[in-house]
């Protein structure tokens, strides 16, 4: 008999520190059989339901994470950058919460729609908009849309059927020192003008000039996975001077600025993460300085969490296939699931926990390295973790903080269709999406 066999009590106390708060959601604990649950759900009856790979996202989670955005800043406008997660129940939840919803495609738009969300509360955006997108985004009636090149301006002009509000996308050459594939706020990069530029200058006269545009704002974007606010304090100043050139000179008072999204969000046990109470405050001030220095009348904040809202929402399950001990080498316990469902780790070499989920194991640990079943060396799960030297094949393993762009970067590579998504709430899962079938892929190979 066991020491927990004879003190039941002790359990939670134990167990508790292998879930860090941080990464996990909110109503993440261990049952009476020692089992992880997640909005009240076993993660192993999930698994055994619904098989794996499998994405679980946490309704309540999703909804709390929007809820600590309008708290801290109840004055802007919070809109959920889609492109991290779109389904018509995460469309749903955000948009009741208060949220608008940033799309950037006509896919992602069409969701959105068929969620019910109000066009007026629509944003586009995107570097390469087809001249399709932009005449399905006007004919729906969405708020505003990001312009991002002299193209845009044109076809957007020609194809509004009534006056359209957009925004000017510029880029305030603030380099936040990220992986190169995600700093969008400096000058060499696709996105928007550089700040001051002739190209700049040119993209506001013609806009201006257009009797069919409204030049309601500006817009940028600093990156991804930022957690020192003053980046945000610096962008508030630099366009907030912009903005006061422009009413100078064309006598136009721009109401909104859009700050973008990139908040960090922690993807492992110590990882940095952004503080909203201090972006709050930062950007508060910048605001008061800049519009004071300025003589600028205070604009509408927008805000364009994404990552912030689902990541830590999302935990993803997988089988283990076979561990393979290697002599002189690592130790790799093989999943079925891969870079398919998570292709984060070889994009940008992104780093995550894993646990055993249908046990909570007691006795030693090795490193080992979960890697994926497909076709690829690269095909890493999560490297250099700690899990039970007992783990054995057919056990459940899962990795928290995976919300965000999991599904949207999916794929079908080597033929295998993508995971489905299992909302949790209160004791109750439900299926988003259904997991993609070989029948799914012949029905658009049309011979």
């Amino acid at each position: 008999m066991t020491l927990l066999e004879i003190f039941p009590s002790l359990r939670s106390g134990m167990m508790s520190p292998r879930l860090d708060a941080t990464v996990w959601p909110c109503e993440t604990h261990y049952d009476d059989l020692s089992r992880i649950t997640v909005g009240g759900v076993a993660l192993a009856d999930i698994a055994d339901q619904y098989g794996t790979p499998t994405y679980v996202l946490d309704e309540t989670e999703v909804r709390r994470r929007c809820q600590l955005y309008r708290k801290y800043f109840r004055d802007a406008e919070i809109i959920y950058a889609a492109k991290a997660l779109l389904t018509k129940s995460v469309a749903s939840w955000v948009s009741q919460e208060g949220l608008s919803v940033d799309v950037c495609s006509a896919g992602e738009l069409a969701v959105a729609l068929a969620a019910g969300v109000d066009p007026a509360r629509i944003v586009l955006h995107g570097s390469g908009k087809p001249f399709s997108e932009l005449e399905a985004a006007v004919n729906a009636g969405v708020g505003r849309i990001v312009i991002d090149s002299l193209t845009e301006v044109t076809l957007l002009a020609a194809v509004a059927p009534r006056r359209q509000q957009v925004l000017l996308r510029l880029s305030p050459d603030i380099d936040v020192h990220g992986h190169p594939a995600v700093r969008t706020g400096v000058i060499d990069q696709k996105f928007g003008f550089p700040l001051g530029s002739a190209a700049a200058i040119e993209a506001i006269d013609r806009v201006i000039r257009q009797p069919m545009l409204e030049l309601v704002g500006f817009h940028c974007h600093l990156g991804s996975q930022i957690h020192d606010p003053d980046y945000y304090g610096e962008a508030v100043r630099r366009l907030i001077a912009e903005m006061a050139r422009v009413e100078r000179e064309y006598g136009i008072t721009l109401p909104q600025l859009d700050l973008g999204g990139g908040h960090a969000v922690a993807y492992r046990c110590g990882d940095s993460e952004m503080n909203l109470a201090e972006l709050a405050d930062i950007v508060e001030d910048a605001l008061d300085a800049a519009c004071a220095l300025n003589h600028f009348a205070r604009p509408r904040i927008s805000l364009e969490p994404g990552r912030a809202i689902v990541a830590r929402a999302g935990v993803t399950l997988y089988r283990v296939m076979t561990v393979k001990h290697i002599e002189g080498g690592r130790t790799f316990v093989i999943a079925d699931g891969g870079m398919n469902d998570n292709p984060r780790v070889a994009l940008y070499g992104a780093r995550y926990e894993a646990v055993v989920a249908n046990r909570h194991p007691t006795g030693p640990h090795m490193t080992a390295t979960v890697a994926g079943r497909y076709c690829e060396a690269g095909d890493i799960l999560a490297a250099d973790v700690s899990l039970p030297a007992d783990l054995r094949p057919g056990e459940v393993l899962a990795i928290p903080c995976t919300g965000a762009y999991h599904h949207s970067l999916a794929s079908s590579y080597n033929g295998v269709g993508r995971p489905p998504i299992i909302s949790v709430r209160d004791g109750r899962c439900s299926e988003l999406v259904r997991r993609e079938t070989p029948a799914d892929m012949l029905v658009r190979d049309l011979g």
